[in-house]
């Protein structure tokens, strides 16, 4: 079983957002090619296609289509295979490590400080913490085969 091809709109070349986003998931497409996938996630994915390709959606319309199918199958992939894009775990941890590591340690020191207007300090001690998390994570993925060749950018 293929994964079928994103039939091609030339009235997406005006709206460059759009046009960045629909190729970037007719790149997903051909990198999933590559890759050995089961005959279910493969339908799956293929009637995802074929919803967008099938469409008459033009505009916003069309790039939140779009948007939600890439996130779809991304999800069912990671999931399934542990398959991710470039970056994902360095993205995902910045987020938690500004939540998870820089809110406490900033309101730790500004509380010990007596000033919490301070708390903002910690954030991005966070924020570095997680990126290197990720990065870290991301590295592991590449060296396990499971990652994706592209990067996903909404």
């Amino acid at each position: 079983m293929v994964i079928i091809t994103l039939r091609e709109r030339p009235e997406n070349i005006n709206n460059v957002k759009l046009n960045g986003l629909y190729l970037q998931f007719a790149n997903l497409l051909a990198e999933l090619r590559t890759k050995q996938l089961n005959s279910n996630l493969i339908s799956s994915i293929n009637s995802d296609v074929e919803e967008i390709n099938d469409s008459l959606f033009v505009g916003d319309d069309l790039k939140k289509l779009v948007k939600q199918k890439q996130t779809s199958i991304l999800k069912r992939l990671e999931k399934e295979f542990k398959f991710t894009p470039r970056n994902y775990y360095r993205n995902l941890w910045m987020v938690l490590g500004l939540s998870a590591f820089g809110l406490p340690i900033g309101m730790i020191f500004g509380f010990s400080i007596g000033n919490i207007g301070l708390m903002g300090v910690g954030l991005p001690i966070g924020m570095a913490v997680g990126a290197v998390v990720g990065t870290a994570m991301d590295k592991k993925a590449l060296d396990n085969g499971t990652q994706l060749d592209l990067e996903i950018k909404y």
